[in-house]
């Protein structure tokens, strides 16, 4: 069993900050790469940012310069700093990992979700 945990959300005022945390336990051999998401209602889900298992990060143009993805392989954890955030950042947020299993099996995981609501 592989398990994903956020953390972080929140109520924040347009131009302050969040940082997500998101840590993944249970039976891994290997995590490739991991990523954010985000829901907002009455939207489809969208990648936000995402980091290879050697640290090339990519973004979506909506954040580029405003959030920072990283990872810190040692605690298995996938962090979002979020910055300069805006009220169309409001939204359910999500982190995925691309996970290699004890048992050699290779799945994409999904967390829980964590809500970040941004007021204007």
């Amino acid at each position: 069993q592989v398990q994903l945990v956020e953390s972080g959300g929140g109520v924040v005022q347009a131009g302050g900050s969040l940082r997500l945390s998101c840590t993944v336990s249970g039976s891994i051999f290997r995590i490739n790469a991991m990523g954010w998401a985000r829901q907002a209602p009455g939207k489809q889900r969208e990648s936000v940012a995402i980091i290879t298992s050697d640290g090339t990060s990519t973004y979506a143009d909506s954040v580029k310069g405003r959030f920072t993805i990283s990872r810190e392989n040692a605690k298995n954890t996938v962090y979002l700093q979020m910055n300069n955030l805006k009220p169309e950042d409001t939204a359910v947020y999500y982190c995925n990992a691309a996970i290699t299993s004890t048992a050699y099996r290779y799945n994409n995981y999904w967390g829980q979700g964590t809500q970040v609501t941004v007021s204007s």
